[in-house]
């Protein structure tokens, strides 16, 4: 059976990735036309510096995987360099002739 909750349980849940990682919790919803369009996560201390020092990031309600007693969001949405990209040098022209 489908359990109706309203929108202002969810605030302050927290929200994982689905790999696992700690992300933050949720702060805010966005509504577009009575749909829910995104969610606004407010980033913790330690998850921030991945994502650029942003203390918040609004995750699309089509990436959210699961609501329960945390949210699960799929990490693909998410805007972290993987630490294997950050260490390559982008190819430019010049580079690219050598």
């Amino acid at each position: 059976m489908l359990k109706i909750k309203k929108i202002s349980e969810v605030f302050g849940r927290n929200v994982y990735t689905d790999a696992g990682d700690f992300l933050g919790q949720v702060e805010e919803a966005n509504i577009s036309e009575n749909k829910i369009d995104g969610w606004r996560i407010r980033i913790s201390g330690s998850t921030s510096q991945l994502i650029g020092g942003a203390r918040g990031i609004i995750i699309p309600h089509q990436f959210v995987r699961a609501m329960g007693d945390i949210v699960i969001v799929n990490k693909s949405s998410l805007p972290i360099r993987d630490e294997i990209d950050a260490e390559q040098p982008i190819a430019t022209e010049e580079t690219a002739e050598i």
